[in-house]
């Protein structure tokens, strides 16, 4: 009879390695030796507390490290609370962040916990950080001094415990230079700093993401797509300016399309041949390196999506089995979109 059985509680240490970072973090952070370096960080830091800001350029896999600390950590099986600091209107993210009383603004008419509440006991993870306005920088340093704060419209104060991750593809140290980033604030949260080199330094660990990214997406879409070895070269040898959520998209587009594979092979000769946008050189503050990465991820979909529309003459329902989502999000795609059948274009 083991300890269970006999009403004994089972006091065996909880496993060194989650089980989750073994199988979902891990082993994509075993492609390369500068990823492996930071699997090491990972490992040394996960039993503290040590706030810890990554940088990279868009796209490079910031998430990812995000989510493997929080998996390594000791709080992993508290909430991950993620916070796009650039996807919400400056005037709500204090709101956001910290959450309002009844009352406070014209629209509360409710009590509302902030993203720092949500998270406790787990780990807030507050990406593209350099876009908080200056206002805010200057609350969030005194909460993360004590880990105390009050609600917008608030007087009582809240206490929370949370492991703080923040990320930027920005250069800080220009921001500051040029006031646009609390020094004080930088230091707080540069404690322990993860760099993410960009897939282009990193070429080993394509042909890993590309086979995660097929299986992942074969399982989604109910297909059995298979890339040939001449299409994995291809895949090493491309620039990716926008890292791996371009590789991730254009593995995306190639299990979609029947003709995926055809497509990349068409971009890749264009590169080849200058007719392509060549890459630009990395710039870690670039807006526009933000923007392009974006732009890509949007052009890619909506082209995929076009294709899938004009193949089955519009047939909208025939088009929402093809890509295996519902009817109601292929037309919230195709209004995103702004795709329309040819008969409705504008001459």
């Amino acid at each position: 009879m083991n300890a269970d059985q006999a009403g004994v509680p089972d006091r065996r240490p909880p496993k060194t390695v989650p089980e989750r970072q073994l199988t979902d973090y891990r082993p994509l952070l075993d492609g390369s030796p500068a990823m492996r370096a930071i699997r090491t960080v990972i490992d040394n830091i996960a039993d503290t507390d040590a706030t810890v800001l990554i940088r990279g350029e868009s796209g490079v896999g910031k998430d990812l490290v995000a989510r493997a600390l929080h998996a390594a950590s000791a709080r992993r099986e508290g909430p991950f609370v993620k916070v796009n600091c650039a996807a919400i209107p400056p005037g709500l993210l204090e709101s956001e962040l910290f959450g309002h009383e009844k009352g406070a603004f014209t629209g509360a008419h409710r009590r509302k916990p902030g993203q720092f509440e949500y998270a406790h006991q787990g780990t807030i993870y507050l990406d593209e950080i350099a876009e908080l306005p200056l206002a805010l920088q200057a609350k969030l340093l005194h909460v993360l001094q004590d880990f105390r704060f009050s609600r917008v419209g608030g007087h009582g104060s809240i206490d929370v415990d949370t492991h703080v991750i923040a990320a930027t593809n920005r250069d800080l140290e220009h921001a500051m230079a040029r006031g646009e980033f609390r020094e004080d604030l930088y230091y707080r949260l540069n404690v322990v700093e993860i760099r993410i080199p960009p897939l282009r330094e990193r070429r080993e660990e394509i042909p890993l993401l590309a086979s995660s990214f097929l299986s992942r997406f074969n399982a989604q879409y109910g297909r059995q797509k298979r890339l040939s070895p001449e299409t994995m070269a291809r895949l090493t040898e491309h620039s990716w300016s926008g890292n791996v959520r371009e590789l991730e998209n254009v593995i995306r587009r190639m299990v979609v399309l029947p003709d995926g594979e055809e497509a990349f092979e068409a971009l890749v000769a264009r590169h080849r041949n200058g007719k392509g946008t060549a890459p630009r050189p990395a710039q870690l503050g670039s807006e526009s390196l933000k923007e392009i990465a974006r732009r890509g991820a949007r052009e890619a979909e909506r082209k995929a999506l076009e294709e899938v529309l004009e193949r089955v003459q519009w047939n909208r329902a025939e088009a929402s089995r093809m890509l295996r989502v519902s009817y109601k999000t292929l037309l919230n795609k195709i209004s995103e979109c702004e795709l329309s059948p040819p008969s409705r274009r504008p001459f």
